[in-house]
């Protein structure tokens, strides 16, 4: 075997064993090295090296009694993430299916993952040409509708330091002008729904609107798309009244406070 075999198959059972760290932990509670490494059959110096690590990152953290270890809030909070996916498709879905049966297009639920977006949920729509898949894929903030959104409502220093990135042009129509795209940011904060039109994929549009959680933060967002002909200037108003409505009846669910 090559050096960088063993190097590779080395760093797999770090991995492996840490998971089984982490394991115990949640198992049996506040744990001390030599516990761990009774369990597990592993040297203590191995356990303690990984428990450095995953201390690290926060996930593990060690009690006030010095020696022993215990889940760290960073495993609550991807635990977290893993649980609001599944709660905003189990929230979003009903009203994703109306709003799918109502307008024909296909309707999805996505959220950001840093400068990209993640579609979580997809209902098909009712006409005969609808859009691919998107569930689990990750598509560029600055050229959908969804990312968009999130742009537009995120910290603008957050924004700022995505757009300074170094944006990737997709088609022609995909806007790359950090400028043009903050102009673009401010029509959507203004009318609360963001729209694309061939900036990702020749001859797709969408129209995207907020979710937002208790606390107003725009958490996800929920778009509808379709080819061209049928998603454009003509139609984009009227398909963006029933979206933003949408956007606020899931948010309502996930706890935002309904006004009026």
């Amino acid at each position: 075997m090559t050096s960088s075999g063993r190097a590779r198959d080395t760093s797999v059972q770090s991995v492996d064993r840490a998971v089984s760290i982490l394991q115990v932990l949640a198992a049996q509670g506040p744990s001390g090295v030599t516990e761990i490494a009774e369990r597990l059959a592993i040297h203590k110096a191995t356990v303690f090296r990984l428990l450095a690590t995953l201390e690290s990152r926060g996930l593990v953290v060690q009690d006030a009694e010095r020696g022993r270890y215990r889940i760290g809030r960073t495993v609550v909070e991807l635990a977290a993430g893993a649980a609001m996916r599944d709660d905003l498709s189990l929230l979003s879905r009903p009203i994703c299916q109306e709003l799918a049966v109502a307008v024909g297009e296909t309707v999805n639920v996505a959220i950001h993952d840093g400068p990209e977006v993640i579609s979580i949920d997809q209902v098909i729509g009712g006409a005969a040409i609808t859009s691919i898949d998107w569930v689990g894929k990750r598509t560029p903030m600055h050229a959908t509708a969804a990312g968009k959104v999130f742009l537009a409502f995120m910290a603008p220093a957050q924004a700022d330091e995505i757009l300074a990135q170094g944006l990737k042009s997709y088609t022609s129509h995909t806007a790359v002008d950090p400028v043009r795209l903050k102009e673009q940011l401010e029509s959507v904060r203004e009318r609360d729904y963001a729209t694309t039109s061939e900036e990702h994929e020749i001859g797709l549009a969408a129209v995207a609107a907020p979710i937002r959680a208790l606390d107003g933060r725009v958490v996800a967002a929920v778009t509808l798309s379709g080819p061209t002909f049928r998603v454009n200037e003509d139609t984009v108003p009227a398909l963006a009244e029933q979206l933003t409505k949408a956007g606020a009846k899931i948010s309502w669910r996930k706890g935002y406070v309904k006004r009026g």
